[in-house]
């Protein structure tokens, strides 16, 4: 009976696009999905609206209201718009920056996106080809603008696009403006959408920007000595058909990097992605076809950029002379050791920086940060949280730096959003300093962990699409909340947060409040043996995700595989525990 109200339902939804207010293509789409006896297109693409995540508006393209297509994109651009009206009536001139990437519809997503603001009396900075993300980010500030939208969806694979939108300090949208945003779209309807833009209210922009942004970027290098000594350092760097082809191979050369080597069958812009399975820099399979010119020319390391060029994946040598990937938690805690220790070495560090981490990310950067007695924050997962941190401490303290292990790094203030452009940058400059000394980035790791401690992080997806997955998704947190774990992995919880509820609770069942800007569906878990798990549904992809940390010890630099084998042993018993 339930799933008949539901079809019921969607029906009606769906009939409301046979108007002549939508294109005969959609129409006709439209009907076929009505007309098919099997409702669960119909269904998936009409059953909800889409709605802003962690990472904006994301969905896949096609036909319906719970899909990426001219109707919804205008609907958010309308209903952003209103809202823009709304807030800055009192100034002249509203104007925002709007961007996009690689992906399929992106360029015409983005010059609808520009007509409607324009026609709603909004100036508009519009790029003129794919441009990354963070240069979006910048550019908001750069220009004085109030918001900015980028149509990308980051890393997702090729059926999906996205729209993030930003306010007026160059970050993506936090509350109140999120759900006030989200409020103007649900008024809108088709009827509203004003298509016809005013093109004397659009003005293209490109190299000018770039320009200025590129050379930001090069004034956060903290050792530029030693890439005059290292310049010939060899990098291999891929951006996956992407944006990042347009800078990061421009700003390695800025920064003196001479022997710069691009994968030259993914410098293509292409939003099929055909020489990759997902584009996305976390998967070895992204990285094959750059890790394989590094074997030709025996590269010294290998950088790879996602289609909008603000996550930043690498491998480098071993021990043994192999190839090995870095994971998103060892980018993060190789990029802040270096940022830390070399600040300090050149006397560059002032006791007002601070540094920023996800909640869901390594905890052995609070382990140098504490060591080195810097102020490290925990935020939300999501780089809006992070940019939060750098917005509250302006004028007063300095961020140095931050990132999440979802491959995401923020290098400098003058960006609201991670960033793979000054990312890729620095990490040539930290390869250089390691080369500088005969050593490998690997070397690098190697000595953190003998320092600070070993740990392994271990993300698991348990991926649950449709409308029914995300009851599913409901359910094992309703479970986990009514039924607490006492023990995971053979040792006993002592803490427990909920950051929905915002209480800690502690092993004898005492609790205290959460310190947090707001509520999100996350939960943690820490035990004796210091293993910490975070139980959090994505923002962005119909999935719940588990982020396992495991405690162990290095010896020394050689005892690397030993000390991994005894976490991923631990890693196991968890798993087991949770049933994942």
């Amino acid at each position: 009976m339930e799933n008949q109200e539901l079809i019921k339902q969607v029906t009606e939804k769906a009939e409301k696009w046979l108007t002549p207010a939508y294109d005969a293509e959609t129409q006709a789409e439209v009907k076929r999905m009505l007309e098919n006896p099997d409702k669960t297109e119909l269904i998936d693409s009409f059953y909800k609206d889409l709605e802003f995540g962690t990472g904006g508006l994301r969905g896949i393209m096609g036909v319906g209201t719970n899909r990426m297509n001219i109707y919804t994109v205008g609907a958010a651009t309308q209903g952003l718009s209103n809202y823009l009206n709304k807030c800055f009536a009192d100034r002249d001139e509203i104007s925002v920056v709007v961007g996009y990437d690689c992906r399929n519809n992106s360029d015409k997503f983005a010059r609808i996106s520009a007509d409607i603001f324009s026609a709603n009396g909004i100036k508009v900075y519009l790029f003129d080809a794919l441009r990354p993300t963070p240069e979006v980010s910048f550019a908001i500030r750069h220009l004085g603008c109030q918001s900015g939208i980028n149509i990308t969806a980051s890393h997702n694979p090729r059926e999906y696009n996205g729209y993030k939108a930003y306010w007026d300090d160059g970050a993506q949208v936090l509350a109140p403006h999120d759900t006030a945003i989200i409020d103007e779209v649900n008024k809108v309807t088709v009827d509203d959408i004003k298509f016809n833009g005013n093109p004397e209210l659009i003005q293209m922009i490109g190299k000018d920007v770039d320009d200025v942004y590129l050379s930001m970027v090069h004034s956060i290098s903290i050792d530029p000595e030693v890439i005059r000594r290292q310049k010939d350092l060899s990098i291999v760097y891929t951006p996956l058909h992407g944006a990042g082809r347009v800078l990061i191979p421009d700003s390695l050369k800025e920064w003196g990097f001479e022997n710069i080597n691009c994968v030259p069958e993914q410098m293509v812009k292409d939003g099929n992605f055909p020489t990759v399975v997902s584009p996305n820099p976390e998967n070895a399979e992204a990285l094959s076809m750059a890790i394989a010119l590094a074997k030709k020319i025996d590269a010294d390391i290998v950088m790879a950029s996602d289609p909008d060029a603000d996550r930043v994946g690498m491998a480098c040598k071993d021990d043994k002379g192999e190839w090995v990937l870095i994971n998103g938690n060892q980018t993060c805690l190789i990029f802040l050791y270096y940022i830390i220790k070399n600040r300090i070495a050149m006397g560059k560090m002032q006791p007002n920086d601070f540094i920023v981490k996800t909640i869901v990310t390594t905890e052995l950067i609070k382990a140098v940060a504490d060591k080195n007695k810097i102020e490290m924050r925990d935020c939300y997962t999501g780089f809006k949280w992070i940019a939060r941190e750098i917005r509250l401490s302006e004028g007063k303290q300095q961020y140095i730096g931050g990132g999440e292990e979802s491959y995401g790094f923020l290098a400098e203030d003058f960006v609201r959003d991670k960033d793979a452009v000054s990312a890729c940058s620095l990490l040539a400059e930290i390869c250089a300093w390691a080369k500088d000394q005969g050593k490998t980035l690997y070397d690098v790791l190697m000595e953190i962990y003998v320092e600070y401690g070993f740990s392994k992080e271990t993300t698991v997806n348990v991926v649950k699409p449709g409308k029914s997955g995300a009851e599913e998704i409901k359910a094992m947190m309703d479970n986990f909340r009514a039924n607490p774990p006492k023990e995971i992995g053979g040792s006993a919880v002592s803490l427990i947060k909920d950051y929905k509820t915002l209480e800690l609770t502690d092993a004898q069942g005492g609790v205290s409040k959460l310190d947090m800007p707001e509520t999100s569906n996350v939960l943690q878990y820490f035990t004796v043996d210091g293993t910490k798990i975070s139980v959090r549904p994505s923002g962005t992809e119909p999935k719940i995700k588990f982020y396992i940390e495991v405690k162990g010890e290095m010896g020394c630099p050689k005892c690397y595989a030993s000390a991994d084998a005894e976490a991923e042993k631990k890693v196991e018993a968890v798993r087991k525990s949770l049933g994942i």
